[in-house]
């Protein structure tokens, strides 16, 4: 005889191998996998087939490019595509790939075909990449004195390099984004009254978040700080936040106040 409890108990197992079951299908329909094959094949220096210049090398996960600023990237293969991931993930459609042939479509939209080559000889061009610095490693120092009803404030501005790694993306001439890395510096700004000190700060180019795009934060350099004025409202200065060899930049108005208080705001 069937009990109304053995009705409920029934339903509840039938309900939950059908979840189950469903739950187990979607999961094999939605988990997109690493082609291993087509990564194993990648392996090796590849040309590019037009001009037999060196585009890539592949090494494992890795891709490694031959200019001597770009930085090596992680890489993996999914379905038809090629995908970058550096500064920022990107996705290259793949039209043709075999173990000695490669055609994909850069973000320019052209085709790019490869081929791989086993000259070795190639290898000496994935030496250990350089970082480059701005101010030519060496420290800025800039003074200003100036008289504010009838007192003596005496600015200084100090420009120093660091090992921060600052690293901008850009296409190289195969219409492949790779990321060259540079230095950051570090601005110490002193602000003093006679023999007082007013103000006195390490900035690192994040004290700007509020005032510059993220996006631009994230691959600019604080390249300088200069003095500008000073008026009833403070002691102005001027933060060069660059996009390295670029003629992108940021002016960001630093006004520090007689009373040792600072703000920015974006110059107009």
């Amino acid at each position: 005889m069937i009990t109304n409890n053995s009705v409920k108990i029934l339903g509840f197992i039938l309900g939950f191998f059908l979840v189950l079951g469903c739950n187990s299908r979607t999961g094999k329909t939605s988990d997109v996998g690493e082609d291993l094959v087509a990564k194993k094949n990648m392996q090796g220096i590849w040309l590019d087939d037009e001009d037999e210049d060196v585009v890539f090398r592949i090494k494992g996960d890795t891709v490694y490019f031959p200019d001597s600023t770009s930085m090596p990237a992680y890489f993996r293969i999914e379905n038809d595509s090629f995908i970058i991931v550096g500064g920022n993930t990107i996705s290259y459609h793949i039209v043709k790939q075999t173990p000695h042939l490669f055609i994909f479509v850069n973000q320019n939209g052209e085709k790019v075909k490869l081929f791989k080559t086993s000259d070795k000889s190639y290898l000496d061009m994935f030496a250990a990449k350089t970082v480059l610095t701005i101010n030519q490693n060496k420290v800025v120092k800039r003074d200003t004195v100036f008289f504010n009803n009838d007192e003596k404030y005496h600015c200084y501005v100090q420009v120093n390099p660091t090992t921060y790694k600052v690293a901008k993306s850009s296409c190289n001439e195969d219409g492949v984004e790779v990321d060259n890395v540079y230095y950051d510096n570090i601005v110490n700004l002193n602000v003093y009254r006679g023999a007082s000190k007013v103000y006195s700060s390490d900035m690192r180019k994040e004290v700007f978040k509020n005032e510059v795009p993220s996006q631009f934060l994230r691959q600019a350099v604080f390249s300088d700080m200069t003095f500008d004025k000073a008026d009833s409202e403070g002691m102005h200065f001027f933060a060069v936040l660059a996009i390295p060899e670029t003629s992108i930049s940021y002016y960001v108005e630093t006004i520090v106040t007689y009373n040792g208080k600072v703000f920015y705001r974006i110059k107009k």
